[in-house]
């Protein structure tokens, strides 16, 4: 993935203010770098590229604070405890800041424990809102925030940056001075007795760095540099600054879909899609022609047996129920006993009830069958009410009474 690297600048947000930038295609070669005002920092033709703001050594102080137990929630309860966290750590802090620990922006640093002291960098939290806001007005969301140098970076390294008239060492003590003969011995001394750690130096301070460190150097970029410092797990968008990163990364998310909408690179994946579409759209229309002539032959069918069985019925309506009229009607003319009749569904109730139980009085008329009889057991009357319905009745409790009535055929 493309990556663009915005270094903040340690002045007031501003359209005259430079930011360095660093463009990256693959995480390892830089492919642009400059330092540009905000107008004219690049905007990529991939709208899918990673934007990770840097903020730089100077405008950032480190701390080391000894967490109490219970101060760190995981998983679910995180979010709910970073208020809480946040207080621990103005608590902490307050006799180490120079500033009100509520003007400032705090972060730790990652997969903190109780256990043993961590890392707490803090930072203006006006100044570096205002950056935010602004590179977000310009199109630049960042998807992560991260410090120019970090102590895993310094654990074993003394990195010399600026230029000959402003040259800064920065020291595995995370404290940044200018490079002098005096830092330099005050480095030597804080490494006692044991050899001094690497020294890597930008190209335009590196002969005063070996001067005065007396060794050679290791030479390195700034571009570089910077590229390698985005490669860390830290994350300084904490606390006030969760909500904002969740609204940077639905913004990538958009930026992502205008892209696949619009990139030229997505086109045939575009036309791909639209074509997987419109095939399944054709598929399912075609289906469902199909079933639906299959339904009204089947329906058709069920007509013609209605009108040739009985050629009487001028208009077929429903032709299952109309049938099931016509057999009615010619049972009650010839006599027939039909399920509908009083013996037929006495004779079914008789042979679901309890052998306990008697039938008080009977009143049968249109169909419907009424019987008294004792109170039975819930139990007893859905297991009644089931073997009615799978003979095609409706069978009721309603307290006092059976109700049989004819019911859907099973």
């Amino acid at each position: 993935m493309t990556s663009l690297i915005i270094t903040l600048p340690t002045a007031s947000a501003d359209a005259t203010v430079l930011y360095d930038y660093v463009l990256t295609a693959d995480g390892s070669a830089v492919t642009g770098y400059a330092s540009v005002p905000l107008a004219l920092l690049p905007l990529p033709a991939e709208r899918q590229t990673e934007v990770v703001v840097m903020l730089p050594m100077p405008a950032l102080s480190w701390h080391q604070v000894q967490l109490p137990r219970g101060s760190l929630l995981r998983g679910l309860m995180a979010e709910r405890g970073a208020s809480r966290l946040r207080a621990i750590l103005d608590g902490l802090l307050e006799e180490r800041l120079l500033d009100d620990p509520a003007q400032l922006h705090l972060a730790l640093q990652p997969q903190p424990v109780v256990e043993a002291p961590v890392w707490v960098v803090a930072c203006d939290r006006a100044w570096l809102a205002a950056h935010l806001q602004a590179l977000a007005e310009a199109g630049f969301a960042s998807s992560r925030i991260v410090p120019e140098f970090t102590p895993e970076a310094l654990a074993q390294t003394v990195c010399v940056t600026g230029d000959e008239q402003q040259p800064m060492l920065v020291g595995g003590n995370l404290l940044l001075c200018p490079l002098t003969a005096a830092s330099v011995a005050w480095l030597g001394e804080l490494a006692g007795t044991g050899d001094l750690p690497e020294v890597v130096a930008e190209p335009a301070v590196a002969a005063l760095a070996e001067s005065l460190f007396k060794r050679p150097v290791t030479l390195q970029q700034r571009p570089q540099r910077l590229l390698r410092a985005v490669q860390t797990s830290w994350d300084l968008a904490q606390f006030e600054l969760v909500n904002a990163s969740r609204d940077r990364v639905w913004a990538q998310v958009m930026q992502l879909g205008q892209s696949l909408l619009r990139a030229p690179q997505w086109r045939a994946a575009r036309l791909a899609l639209v074509v997987l579409l419109l095939v399944n759209l054709v598929g399912l229309n075609a289906w469902a022609l199909r079933e639906q002539a299959a339904l009204q032959a089947k329906r058709q069918a069920v007509r013609a047996v209605l009108t040739g069985t009985f050629p009487k019925i001028p208009v077929v309506v429903d032709a299952p129920l109309q049938m099931a009229r016509e057999v009615a009607a010619l049972q009650r003319a010839s006599g027939a006993a039909s399920a509908t009749d009083m013996e037929a569904m006495l004779a079914a109730l008789g042979a679901q009830l309890p052998v306990t139980q008697t039938l008080t009085a009977i009143d049968y008329g249109s169909q419907e069958l009424r019987a008294k009889a004792p109170a039975v057991a819930p139990e007893a009357q859905a297991r009644v009410a089931l073997a009615l319905k799978q003979q095609g009745l409706t069978a009721a409790w309603d307290g006092v009474q059976w109700v049989i009535k004819p019911g859907p055929t099973p």
